[in-house]
This record gives C-alpha cells, structure tokens and sequence, in this order.
C-alpha cells in the first residue's frame, strides 16, 4: 500500500513540474522578451504552414487554445534538419497549413522563441498559397557578422 501512495505522489508531482514548464514557457511574463525589431502583427488572420511539434493537435490546444483548422500541405525546395528547413532544391517537407488570428500567432512566437530560436518568414506552398514559416536561427550568428570596419592611420 505504501508504494502505491509513493507512485501517486511521484505522478502528481511530475505532472505539476510539466504544468509549471508549460506555463513557464508559453503563459509566464518571464523567461522571453518578443524582439524589439519594430515588426508587429496585422490584426488579421495569419495561414502558418508547420512541420514540427505543431502538427500535433494536442500541443497546437496548449500553445494557443485552438486546432487552427490544419490542411495538408507542402514546401518546396526545403528538407527538414531535426528542427530546421534547409533549402534544398529537390526536396520537400511535408506538413501543416494552420489558419490562425493575430493573438493566436503571438502565441506562436512566444512558444517558437521568435527572435531568439526561430524566425518567421512568408514562404509560398506547394498550393500556390503563401503562409508564415519558423525557420531556426543559427545559433551562431552573432559570430558571423563582422566587426565594423577600421580605419588605420599609416604614419610615413
């Protein structure tokens, strides 16, 4: 009896710490800025053509509260890399077209880290529709811009 009660707690426990990682995460005021790049959403509907975690419905009803009306749909001239799309000519990355409205795409940067893990940029599908897609930042960016350049006085 006393491992039963010992299992409950553990259960009980480990679905709170998912709950405080969820709401850490996607709710909470902390742990993410949005970027400060001027870019703001239309107060519109938005398609999003995903090919990750989001084609789940179960995490597209956690991240922002809908199932975004999914459609079958196809990117051309990218492959999938773990986390990332990579252009590559002859290839396609199969996936989701979601319909979603300006909060729900909020939401959708919130959960994708925009700015900091991925960015958002208007990609057209295979159906000739156009729709937002998060590509991964590199995470070494900041290490490929170079320095501003510098003026050396040659003394004769």
């Amino acid at each position: 009896m006393v491992w039963i009660k010992k299992a409950i707690s553990i259960a009980v426990l480990l679905v709170l710490a998912a709950a405080t990682w969820l709401w850490l995460t996607m709710l909470s005021p902390w742990l993410y800025s949005p970027p400060d790049d001027g870019q703001t959403v239309e107060q519109r509907t938005h398609q999003l053509f995903v090919y990750g975690t989001l084609r789940y419905a179960a995490i597209r009803w956690i991240v922002f509260g809908g199932s975004g009306n999914p459609e079958a749909a196809v990117l051309e001239g990218y492959e999938r890399d773990g986390l990332n799309l990579t252009p590559q000519p002859e290839s396609h990355v199969d996936g989701l077209k979601l319909t979603v409205t300006h909060q729900e795409l909020a939401r959708l940067d919130r959960y994708e880290r925009l700015g900091i893990r991925y960015e958002r940029i208007e990609k057209q599908l295979a159906d000739g529709s156009s729709a937002w897609v998060y590509v991964r930042l590199s995470e070494f960016s900041h290490l490929l811009t170079s320095p501003p350049a510098r003026q050396i006085a040659l003394i004769p």
